[in-house]
């Protein structure tokens, strides 16, 4: 398939080329423009153009970290407008992160203002925040104007920009990042620079290190916002090997004594961009569903620094218990996963280990200082090149001070003069070798020139000569050693490493919140302990209505009590039960619901829906109400008599959708879950023919269809029970009474039979009770 594409590089012309190259080409484009201008970061500098953007942006506009503030809109706008062509908001919020310290573990902007929190609030609109560079900004900036780095024309070509920032600190490490691109995406937590200066160092003295020596330098990531990292050192080690994997963060807390045997739970620190007004919700939503009934209460205790207050619902609860239970409810714990994916030089997308990136972020500070010390190295050769011009000058001075009092054109006189006669006959009176000076024929260059002209009267002094020489002998000394640096590999690293322990000392753990914050600990095995053992055991009454509206009322009730109920509806099943017991709910789609009586309502109204509690279709009706007991077996059959032995333990749910048991279909429905008792089942149908036979004849499954339990020519099955063939087979005649039948070899047969009439005086309802 073809399509005529306009080409904007053919002056408007027509050209005819298929639709999915066309599609495939421009695709490509935008998504190598996603990679490399938006979504990954710069393996060198740990910054996306954005970021660089604004902080260069901060740097023009002179807003030192000692300086003034300025208001947040002028900053976004200049970044917009010299820059960064895209939206100002979008700006303000990359710039918002780099000030948030719950966010950025060292923050590159000082922000002042409302610059959001960990609750998740957003920050006040730019106009009415301010901002201005850290210290730590600062120091990915020095160089910049020593050549350090190739610059670049903006995207108007009016302007330039730097390419990459000098970077003195691992900052990609430090702060961490966060992208998605297309078809690739890149997630790096923050790290100790302390740390970080510790791997670097390590691995300038032995660059073929081992990953997992640079483990003994760099443990784990380090948060802003703390917390506890309980991830194994093995896992760790291979995640930073392979550059993907991720680490279990867990919130800290503490056990506050409350005197009289009384505790509450402290947490102090939770997980990384977890927003605590959303995790105080989820908290609170546990308590409301009794989804950790231990949990009585949560109260935000918070100010400055975190404070959450978790109430136990009894004392003789352990703590450890309650905070695991959380854990695996909750944001308490989260999972940060690490996916290092960078561009490498800037260019090329990449999965990097650990030694590969902080081997990127040292070539980066080499590659930096050969180009800070051949920029100092012109300058001194500039600077000594004037020196040379103003000695001889001095040594000079009435011929200089006569060419410059007489002669038409001074520069081109100075430059034409032979200076190196008097030059040799001025040796004695000052002794000097430099390297820069007279050109081939002993002649001034327009340099030096130039700067003789310039020179002020009053620097005509002998004392200002006696300074020239000693600058000029600084300088040389100075070049000489920058000579060296330049021809030593060496002395490169050497230098490279003095530069990062004096970043150590600057921002390392000494300095002021350069401290680890995240702990790291193995976490403790603690023993699984029941649901119903964290409950309150308590007596209730469980009441279901016709129309399914189920509630449990407090105390063992009489269960002939007349009770209330909505209009047009009426009880059906009710039982006395404890508050640790499992509730099993057998619906006709052939579905066990598991539910906690715990988490019943309460009994003062007429309940609330079963429905809302599991997700029973609005088709299907509720057949039975069990209280679950483990061991014990259930007889499940259709309304076309087939059916099988189920073990209870085998059908509870761990879902709200339920468990799948007795497979029904072509209009059947489940009708009968009755637990199993005795050694025989007896059958009775819509025929009112009645069977028994032996249970051992009906199969044990844990699925199915089931066998036929009793063959009818029309109707189905309406009732069974199980019972003991000895002890004879029971019901309640019509008058109530109970009546027992021990003769029952007239319909005592095999399992699949059609059976006998009921015996004289069997319940005109075809059941058994």
């Amino acid at each position: 398939m073809s399509d005529l594409i306009d080409d904007p590089n053919m002056g408007g012309a027509d050209t005819s080329e298929p639709l999915s190259r066309a599609i495939g080409d421009r695709y490509l484009t935008y998504a190598l423009s996603t990679i490399m201008n938006r979504a990954l970061p710069d393996a060198r500098d740990g910054l996306k153009p954005v970021h660089r953007r604004i902080l260069y942006a901060m740097r023009e506009l002179r807003l030192t970290a000692g300086g003034r503030f300025r208001k947040s809109s002028k900053i976004s706008g200049d970044v917009m407008g010299n820059y960064h062509p895209h939206g100002d908001q979008a700006i303000y919020d990359a710039m918002a992160r780099l000030a948030q310290d719950f966010n950025v573990r060292y923050p590159l902007v000082d922000g002042q203002g409302n610059f959001g929190n960990v609750d998740g609030d957003n920050p006040a609109a730019s106009r009415y925040t301010e901002a201005r560079l850290t210290a730590i900004a600062e120091a990915m900036m020095e160089g910049l104007s020593e050549n350090a780095v190739d610059y670049r024309d903006n995207y108007d070509g009016t302007l330039t920009e730097p390419v990459v920032l000098p970077a003195a600190i691992p900052n990609l490490l430090a702060n961490g990042s966060s992208g998605i691109a297309v078809g690739m995406a890149t997630n790096i937590p923050p790290h100790n620079i302390d740390e970080l200066c510790n791997a670097a160092l390590h691995l300038i003295k032995t660059p073929d290190a081992r990953d997992e020596t640079l483990l003994n330098y760099v443990p784990g990531p380090d948060f802003p916002t703390g917390g506890i990292l309980v991830e194994p050192r093995d896992s760790i080690a291979e995640t930073y090997r392979t550059g993907r994997g991720s680490f279990r963060l867990r919130a800290k807390w503490e056990k506050e004594d409350l005197g009289r045997g009384q505790w509450q739970i402290v947490v102090t620190e939770i997980p990384y961009q977890v927003q605590k007004s959303k995790l105080i919700e989820r908290l609170a939503d546990l308590i409301q569903t009794k989804k950790v009934p231990i949990l009585a209460d949560i109260r935000d205790e918070s100010a400055d620094d975190i404070r959450m207050v978790l109430e136990p619902r009894s004392k003789a609860v352990d703590p450890d218990v309650l905070m695991n239970m959380l854990f695996r409810n909750s944001d308490l714990e989260t999972r940060f996963s690490l996916n290092m994916n960078v561009l490498i030089d800037g260019v090329t997308p990449k999965v990097c280990s650990l030694k590969e990136v902080l081997r990127a972020f040292l070539d980066h500070r080499r590659e930096v200082l050969l180009r800070r010390s051949q920029h100092r190295l012109e300058k001194i050769d500039h600077r000594l090149e004037v020196l040379e011009g103003f000695i001889i000058a001095f040594l000079n001075l009435d011929r200089v001070i006569d060419i410059i009092r007489y002669d038409d054109d001074p520069k081109a006189a100075l430059m034409a003069e032979d200076w190196s006669v008097e030059r040799g006959r001025a040796s004695s009176e000052a002794d000097y070798v430099s390297p820069i000076g007279l050109d081939a024929e002993g002649e001034l260059t327009e340099v030096q020139a130039e700067a003789i002209l310039n020179m002020r009267l009053r620097s005509l002094r002998r004392l200002e000569e006696m300074e020239l020489i000693r600058e000029r002998d600084a300088l040389m000394e100075e070049r000489a050693g920058l000579e060296d640096l330049l021809d030593s590999e060496d002395l490169q690293w050497s230098r490279v490493g003095e530069q990062i322990k004096e970043v150590k000392k600057t921002f390392g753990a000494k300095s002021e919140g350069g401290a680890r914050r995240t702990l790291i600990e193995e976490a403790a095995e603690v023993e699984e302990v029941p649901l119903e053992a964290m409950i309150e055991r308590e007596p209730i009454t469980v009441v279901c209505s016709k129309m399914g509206w189920v509630r449990g009322m407090k105390g063992h009730i009489d269960l002939n009590q007349q009770l209330k109920f909505k209009d047009g509806d009426e009880g059906r099943f009710i039982f006395h039960a404890e508050t640790t017991d499992r509730l099993l709910v057998f619906g006709s789609n052939g579905r066990f619901y598991t539910m906690s009586a715990a988490n019943l309502p309460g009994g003062r109204g007429t309940g609330e829906p079963l429905r809302l509690m599991v997700d029973l279709p609005n088709e299907a009706e509720i057949v039975d109400i069990l209280i679950h007991r483990p061991g014990q077996r259930l007889i499940v059959a259709s309304s076309v008599g087939d059916g099988f032995i189920v073990p209870e333990d085998e059908v509870l749910a761990q879902t709200r959708s339920g468990k799948q048991v007795l497979n029904v279909k072509d209009g059947a429905r489940a009708l009968i879950c009755k637990p199993v008792t005795g050694d025989a089942v007896a059958v009775v149908g819509e025929n009112r023919k009645v069977l028994i036979f032996k249970l051992d004849e009906l199969p044990e499954m844990n699925r199915g269809k089931g066998v036929r339990l009793q063959k009818y020519k029309d109707g189905g099955l309406s009732d069974l029970t199980t019972f003991t063939l000895a002890d004879g087979l029971s019901w309640h005649d019509p008058a109530g009474r109970t009546r027992t039948e021990t003769e029952l070899d007239e319909w005592l047969a095999k399992r699949a039979s059609s059976g006998r009439m009921a015996p004289r005086g069997f319940p005109r309802n075809n059941t058994f009770t």
